[in-house]
């Protein structure tokens, strides 16, 4: 084995303290998880069931393969907005005959089905992911169009919807709409762009404007089903390429059209009949430190997700508050970079453009794990080069080529968080642990910054210094940034794509490699100018 044994005790009082601290903020999200779950709520799940539909998860779990686990993106969009917490709309990966797909799913449940801004990003994110790996995208369509309230900051940029839908298309990445109940107006779009086209008997309505509108438009008089029926549109316009009885059989139908996909794999297979890690996931609990001003060994975390625990250090003695090296995880190849102890000086840097570059060079997938708080600062860190070790660093990153995931374990502040993959930075897959934060700075110290800066310009106007304004300013920005930088925040608004717990990090992982390998891989072929 290539990793050194693992110096976790789980009874002693540190990691009891760290487990608890992680079980509880584990409670939190479920609660807000089950938010999500309840749809529009109990009346209206009801209304639904009653008139014999299937909520969207329920559509889902019908859809992909029997007892294969379904991977949901983003469940907590939307959180501490106006809007309900998920966005009315489920999107994840899942199986579909032996396929890897995303699925995109409105639920009705929530105000029709109606799409709101974070609907809208939602649904994007999940078109992203089906290009950037090459992925069928099959839409489980019931929407009643745009939230009108909110149209304004969903009908001009909504228009990327049709486009990635042709771009889809035109990649040769196939797209499937399942039609169960309104696709109109704008909506109507999706099943005219998709590939393949179900609709359901009596059920699926589609047309560009509904009778109301018609007939203030022209004065025609008709009904939905001869305006835009699933019947009409399978015997007369053509837009139905398959007519469903009901549900069940649009679900049934829709797994044949993947079945006929011919959709191959173009990456790395896996490694068949993998040896699980050595030490128990269980133990993941408690590695972070509540308090994430202490530090943890990430390699503690990495014996506990790679197969059997084996994991290749590259340069051990060299820049060591950055672990870099090389595993396999569920049998596909991976490249780990990991914070140590939170900051990143010159020496890690440079590392870390030297792994890269190799990463890419063997076309292997990168793995962050963040615990940092930034690049270090000070006069002799910057006449020992720090901006341009930094810069090496972030170009390696930017302009790297094989696949990025990226969790956020602990802190990831400032230009560290770009170092190491953070959104802006486009990683195919980003998730947080309940113990992550993220944001340009830690509270205490952005409050510190501020109150230097008021003290300073103060003594400049010959003023006298208010001592207990200052503190309340203080208490009042570590406490906004405090809130800013929690998971839940930063996951409503879509900066990760879920919080996961820490014990299913070597399944979500797993699951993300299997589907970046649906594209090919290949590393880059050169870089930007490296500052030396």
């Amino acid at each position: 084995m290539s990793t050194s044994a693992s110096i976790v005790d789980p009874r002693s009082a540190d990691y009891g303290a760290a487990a608890d601290a992680m079980r509880a903020r584990l409670v939190e999200i479920d609660g807000e998880h089950a938010k999500a779950l309840a749809g529009g709520g109990e009346k209206y799940v009801r209304r639904h069931h009653d008139r014999g539909k299937l909520l969207a998860r329920e559509r889902i779990e019908l859809l992909i393969d029997p007892d294969s686990p379904f991977l949901e993106l983003s469940p907590l969009a939307a959180w501490g907005t106006e809007f309900p917490v998920g966005a009315g709309v489920v999107t994840g990966i899942g199986v579909v005959e032996g396929v890897e797909c995303v699925i995109v799913a409105n639920d009705p449940t929530v105000r029709g089905g109606t799409s709101n801004p974070w609907t809208l990003r939602k649904s994007l994110r999940a078109n992203d992911i089906a290009l950037q790996n090459r992925m069928p995208l099959i839409s489980l369509v019931e929407s009643g169009g745009a939230d009108l309230p909110t149209q304004k900051e969903v009908f001009i940029p909504g228009g990327r919807l049709f486009r990635d839908l042709t771009r889809l298309s035109a990649a040769g990445i196939p797209t499937v709409a399942l039609v169960f109940g309104n696709s109109t107006a704008g909506g109507a779009y999706i099943p005219g762009m998709s590939d393949h086209v179900v609709m359901i008997k009596e059920r699926s309505k589609v047309f560009l404007a509904g009778p109301p509108l018609v007939k203030m438009a022209t004065g025609e008089e008709s009904d939905d089903e001869t305006l835009g029926g699933a019947e009409m549109h399978a015997r007369t316009s053509g837009l139905a390429d398959y007519f469903a009885v009901d549900e069940h059989d649009a679900l049934r139908i829709g797994r044949s059209i993947v079945r006929r996909l011919n959709h191959r794999k173009q990456g790395p297979a896996a490694v068949p009949n993998v040896p699980e890690p050595r030490y128990d996931a269980e133990e993941l609990l408690g590695i972070v430190p509540d308090d994430l001003k202490r530090p943890f060994d990430p390699r503690e975390v990495i014996a506990r997700i790679v197969d059997d625990s084996d994991f290749d250090e590259f340069k051990p003695l060299y820049g060591s508050s950055l672990v870099t090296g090389w595993a396999q995880l569920h049998g596909f190849p991976v490249g780990i970079l990991a914070n140590a102890r939170g900051v990143l000086f010159s020496e890690e840097s440079q590392k870390a453009a030297q792994f890269i570059q190799l990463a890419n060079r063997a076309n292997t997938p990168l793995l962050f794990l963040h615990n940092t708080t930034g690049y270090m600062v000070g006069r002799e860190y910057e006449e020992r080069g720090m901006i341009k070790h930094g810069a090496m660093m972030i170009n390696a990153v930017a302009n790297s080529t094989v696949p990025h995931i990226s969790i956020l374990l602990g802190a990831s502040y400032g230009a560290g968080h770009y170092g190491m993959c953070g959104r802006a930075f486009d990683p195919r897959f980003l998730f947080a642990w309940p113990s992550a934060r993220s944001a340009v700075m830690g509270g205490a110290q952005l409050a510190g910054v501020i109150s230097i800066v008021g003290r300073a310009a103060a003594e400049a106007r010959g003023q006298a210094f208010d001592e207990a304004a200052d503190a309340a300013m203080r208490a009042a920005i570590e406490n906004q940034i405090e809130a800013e930088s929690l998971p839940m925040f930063l996951s409503g608004r879509l900066y990760d794509d879920g919080i996961i717990d820490p014990r299913d990090t070597r399944t979500v992982v797993g699951m993300c490699l299997s589907a970046i390998a649906t594209a090919p891989i290949e590393g880059a072929d050169g870089f930007g100018v490296f500052r030396m």
